[in-house]
This record gives C-alpha cells, structure tokens and sequence, in this order.
C-alpha cells in the first residue's frame, strides 16, 4: 500500500486539530508537525500519538523538518496565530503576510510536488500568495476558504428550520471573511429550493431573510472567539474532509478558494466557489447560476480581496 505523507506547517490550535481529524478518520499513514518551536511540535505529536492505542488505523506522527515535504503528498499551511477578540481576519494580513517571508523559501528549498491547502487567515489571500510565490498550479495549491463557513450555514438553517443538516444543500462562496455570500437562490433543504419552502411554510420560516443569515454565518467564527479565544474543530473536519476527497479521489463537490481564471467573470484573485475535489486536486471549477444581487456581491467580495492581494505583492517584494 502506498504510503500516505502529510506535513503541517503550524502546531497551534488549528493544525493539531487537523493532525486528530486526520488521525480519528485513518486519512494518513504519517503526519509531521513542523514549528517555529520545534519542542512544541515534537510534544504535540506525542500527545496526539498517545491516543493512537485506541484508533482504528496505525498513525504515524512525529515532529519534523522542511526536509519532510520531499516526499510529502500533502502540505497543510496553518501557522500563525488564532484571531483576536474584535478582529477581523482581514486584521491578521500584515502579520500572516510576514510569516509567508519565513516560510516560502524554506519550501523553496524542498522537493515538495504534492498539494498545498493553505489555512491561515485571511485564508484567500495567503492561499493565493503561497501559489504565486511558489509558482504552483491552482488545481494543486488553494485554500479552504469558504469550506468552514458552508459547515455554519447548514448548522444554521438546521437551527432555523428544524431539518437536518444532512438534507441541506448550502455553501458559502467569495471570501472567507465578512464580505462573503451565502447564494441562497442556490440553496434546497430536501431537494426543495429555499425560497420555495419559506413560501409555503407560512410563519416557520417567514422571518428568515437573506440578509439575517448572511450576517449570522459571518459573525459565527467571532461568536466562538468571544467565547474561547480561538475556533479549531470546524476547521479540522472541514480540512480532513478535503484531504479524503483528494486521497479517495471522490471527485466530490466542496467550496475552497481556488484562483479563478474567468470563472464568474474574475480573473487575478482567488475566491471560495465550489470545485470538484479528485486525485488531482481541484480537477474543476463549476460555475453555478447566481442570481444577480447575488453575482454583485459576489463580485464586491472578489475585490475586497484583490485588494489585499496587490498590498501583498508589495510587501513579499520587501523580503
């Protein structure tokens, strides 16, 4: 059996959590944790390796080094640190964009040719970064994006409605921050288009409105903040999720960031859509129908973080 390698860059909260999905559903034979403080790697590894006894499947996991991703298939960006109180993850940009400067050409100096899914916030943008300095093809190299946003939305409208998550339909799409949207002409609960089942519905579901549920998924990753400073176990189901597709080449259909190249009309900039997800990476990007506030929207989000992506530019020319 093929061996299956993943490093993650970042021991914090994000990519231990990532290392325990992974290990909890037997994605990977090994997992390496590599850190700018390698004794927390090292101890992280043996913490999540001490479960191992009761796992299903046999895990390798250790502390590491860059040397790692020469025959890594997978690369897991999640360094940097857990949004603050009050912060957007637009706040994080000078921060993250400044790791990039340590990281990159340590990455440089590998062999690595597997798929990087970048985490870090804001998710778009550094994603995008990682892909131009690295000179990597969109379909091997993204974020997750709106992956994370699309699992609140369907716990959302679970909340609202009374049907299971598991009969919803819904994705976020743009930027994995407050600009997003949640395209709820494309949504179906039961197969049944959204609006349709509000009209019938009467008083149940009248006072639901695109607006209160846009802002309700865009508030939900501070409503966990304000309550215990960082958000981890959305983000590693939804990380691990992406990886089985790729690893099981599913050719499934989720939202992650990928540079678009005419899709919806944008060029130059990577935005949360939905993708098919296979062997190769993002073997495709689907355009869905939008309607037209929605396709406005949509395109606001689209330049709020080109935008940052051209503050950027600027800023990795200074390294």
């Amino acid at each position: 059996m093929e061996k299956r390698k993943i490093v993650i860059l970042g021991a914090g909260h994000v990519g231990t959590h990532c290392a325990s999905s992974l290990m909890f559903r037997g994605l990977a034979q090994e997992i390496v944790l590599i850190d700018a403080d390698h004794e927390k790697a090292v101890s992280q590894a043996m913490d999540l390796d001490d479960m191992g006894a009761y796992l299903p499947a046999k895990v390798i996991i250790r502390g590491g080094n860059y040397e790692d991703l020469n025959d890594a298939d997978i690369l897991v960006n999640a360094i940097g640190r857990s949004r603050r109180p009050g912060e957007t993850r637009l706040d994080m940009f000078e921060d993250s964009v400044e790791r990039l400067k340590d990281i990159i050409p340590k990455i440089r100096n590998t062999k690595f040719s597997g798929i990087l899914i970048s985490i870090t916030n804001p998710a778009d943008v550094i994603g995008e970064c990682l892909r131009r300095e690295l000179h990597m093809k969109r379909s091997r190299c993204f974020s997750t994006g709106t992956a994370l946003d699309s699992l609140r939305i369907k716990r959302i409208l679970e909340e609202k409605t009374g049907y299971s998550r598991k009969s919803i339909e819904a994705f976020c799409m743009g930027e994995h921050g407050d600009s997003q949207i949640v395209p709820l002409s494309r949504v179906t609960i039961g197969g049944k288009p959204f609006f349709k089942l509000r009209e019938e519905s009467g008083d149940t579901l009248a006072t639901l409105t695109v607006s209160s549920l846009q802002q309700e998924v865009r508030e939900a990753g501070m409503t966990v903040i304000n309550g215990k400073k960082s958000t981890e176990f959305g983000i590693g189901i939804a990380l691990s999720e992406i990886v089985k597709a790729i690893f099981y080449d599913e050719k499934k259909v989720l939202p992650v960031s990928v540079h678009l190249e005419g899709e919806y009309g944008q060029h130059h900039v990577a935005a949360g859509v939905p993708v098919v997800l296979g062997q190769n990476g993002v073997e495709e990007v689907l355009e869905i129908l939008l309607n037209e506030k929605e396709k406005q929207e949509f395109d606001r989000s689209c330049d709020v973080i080109r935008g940052y992506l051209k503050q950027a530019d600027t800023l990795l020319c200074e390294k």
